[in-house]
């Protein structure tokens, strides 16, 4: 039992990585500019698409590690 404890408070820095995407929306002076432009998208548009894709990424990768598998079920079983 003890084991389960340390797993999930290990588990649970995983959830720090999900403050990078909110940090880099809330901090608009670092993206408010026109240059560079990417496609005839300015820097403004596309860092925030851009950040769409990188905060699935990251959520994808916080949900995996931190999910906690049953203990009847094994880790194969798709029921």
């Amino acid at each position: 039992m003890a084991h389960d404890a340390d797993a999930k408070k290990a588990s649970k820095h995983w959830l720090w990585l999900l403050l990078l995407p909110w940090i880099a929306m809330v901090w608009v002076p670092s993206y408010n500019k026109v240059e560079p432009v990417l496609f005839d998208f300015p820097f403004f548009y596309w860092y925030q698409l851009l950040w769409v894709l990188i905060s699935a990424v990251i959520t994808a990768l916080v949900y995996i590690k931190t999910k906690t598998r049953s203990p009847g079920r094994p880790q194969g079983d798709a029921r």
